[in-house]
């Protein structure tokens, strides 16, 4: 379980697991014919970030020997960095304004920004956005990982009736299999957001699991530090980072 929140304990209705049957999707790694390595060679819409900080905070994210307070601290360091690097191309206004000694023409950021942090572990990426963008939008979403059909289950939604916001930001460290980005996109479409304007933040993908959102919505932009070749059969990220859910709160199994 990486890119999904279960908690195995969780005793949500059987009724509630029918949520998200028009979105729900379990992924076979030989079913599609398209190469990821073409997907990322030929397409600009995934933007794996290249620096030296991000390799190295990454590096202390897979390690497991690393505290939960060091584990939060470098997500939230990694998601700042992918943030300001997801930003590069919003749309600008200008204003007037006054400084101490004249008055100056600066910019603002024009969409209004709203931030959707897949629960538990998006939550570790909202802090660094937020100081990016203070006066976003938060919409959690909560989604889960079924154990018997290992289909996303949706359990909670901040999601308002309409759109209040110009673009949206999903924040989720783990692309796995995919099921759950593919299913909060479907969620954030829905609600009336296009694909133009969602914009999918993560540390961590597989390249299976890359290959599955983007043969669902071949227009959506994602951000991510690095991307690992081995998907397991259980759905795990290899060499990975662990649950990172899990990791961030403290709450390893093991533990339990």
């Amino acid at each position: 379980m990486l890119d999904f929140d279960q908690d195995p304990s969780s005793s949500v209705p059987d009724a509630d697991h029918a949520i998200l049957a028009k979105r729900s999707r379990v992924f076979n790694s030989s079913s599609s014919s398209i190469s990821v390595t073409s997907i990322m060679s030929s397409s600009n819409n995934v933007h794996i970030v290249n620096h030296p900080i991000v390799r190295s905070k990454l590096t202390a994210c897979r390690t497991a020997g690393t505290s939960p307070k060091d584990f939060r601290e470098a997500i939230r360091d990694i998601s700042f960095i992918i943030g300001i690097e997801a930003s590069r191309d919003l749309e600008e206004k200008t204003v007037k304004l006054q400084s101490p000694v004249n008055a100056f023409t600066g910019t603002e950021i024009k969409p209004r920004i709203g931030l959707t942090p897949i629960l538990r572990a998006g939550l570790g990426m909202s802090d660094a956005m937020l100081s990016l963008f203070p006066k976003a939008n938060v919409y959690h979403i909560g989604l889960f990982r079924e154990k018997i059909s290992l289909q996303p289950v949706e359990y909670y939604s901040k999601l308002p009736r309409e759109p209040t916001v110009d673009l949206v930001y999903i924040l989720d460290p783990l692309i796995a299999t995919a099921g759950t980005a593919i299913a909060a996109l479907n969620m954030i479409i829905d609600w009336g957001i296009p694909i133009k304007n969602i914009r999918y933040l993560a540390i961590l993908a597989s390249e299976q699991g890359l290959k599955n959102v983007l043969e669902e919505f071949p227009d959506l932009q994602i951000w991510v530090a690095a991307v690992d070749n081995v998907l397991t059969q259980n759905g795990l990220i290899d060499p990975g980072l662990g649950d990172a859910g899990d990791r961030l709160f403290n709450t390893l199994k093991s533990d339990l």
